[in-house]
């Protein structure tokens, strides 16, 4: 009985505290966009761990990486679920990207633009290439990126191909891949695909019998190893599958 008191106060404790901090980042994002900059995205990485906190995830990032972490890097995961668009800021200090329509979002979206998200259009080959040149762009005044060259939720298994842009802006910009591969013990329960939507998912999470999500982060890769995006792209996708045969098998 006691315990699940505990719980009970544990939880409430941490929804305050997220509501709070969402109250804050929210009125905050509607300061000019000149006004924001590093201090924000600060502050966003803060609310991340705090809605982590909330949902009830036991979050671990499991270094497998046998060298520090280069001072800048482009992180790139697998994307099974919707979690990782707060486990991945929670963890590291990266601007993600993320497809447009998070954009309008409810209360999230407002704050994700103004942490300095950048958006694409999947579909559109003009957005493709203006979100790669935002990158580049980021990149050269120093910020670390995030991007899941799945191309979107693609399920709990790795997909049958990773898209080229990670790799060719890795190749272009001399900056090194930190691979990262995500794994929900309970997969299915984290799992996003239609139909349902991210208000499904939040009351998913917070119901899961299983609540353990592990990161598990691997050593930089130099792109000065490989002479095109081609074989750079088959290297590292052959990595992710032998992490899934490892990891999720």
């Amino acid at each position: 009985m006691f315990y699940y008191v505990f719980v009970v106060i544990k939880f409430g404790f941490a929804w305050i505290d997220f509501v709070l901090w969402t109250i804050v980042l929210y009125v905050l994002s509607f300061l000019p966009k000149s006004w924001l900059g590093k201090w924000y995205s600060k502050l966003f990485r803060i609310w991340c761990r705090g809605f982590v906190r909330a949902l009830g995830v036991d979050l671990r990032l499991l270094h497998q990486n046998k060298f520090p972490l280069p001072r800048q890097f482009i992180l790139i995961a697998n994307h099974p679920s919707a979690f990782e668009d707060i486990g991945v800021p929670a963890l590291f200090d990266v601007y993600s990207l993320a497809k447009i329509q998070v954009k309008d979002w409810f209360i999230v979206g407002r704050i994700s633009e103004a942490a300095g998200t950048l958006y694409v259009e999947r579909e559109s080959k003009d957005s493709r290439s203006a979100a790669a040149q935002e990158i580049l762009d980021a990149l050269k005044s120093g910020k670390n990126i995030a991007l899941y060259p799945e191309g979107g939720c693609k399920g709990r298994r790795i997909f049958e191909s990773f898209r080229y842009g990670a790799f060719d802006i890795s190749l272009t910009s001399g900056i090194p891949i930190v691979p990262l591969f995500l794994h929900y013990e309970a997969q299915e329960t984290f799992e996003w695909v239609n139909p349902h939507t991210l208000i499904h998912k939040i009351w998913h999470f917070m119901g899961s019998q299983n609540n353990r999500a592990n990161y598990y982060v691997f050593d930089a890769i130099d792109p000065k190893q490989f002479s095109d995006k081609e074989s750079y792209n088959a290297y590292v996708h052959n990595l992710y599958i032998q992490w899934q045969a490892k990891y999720l098998e």
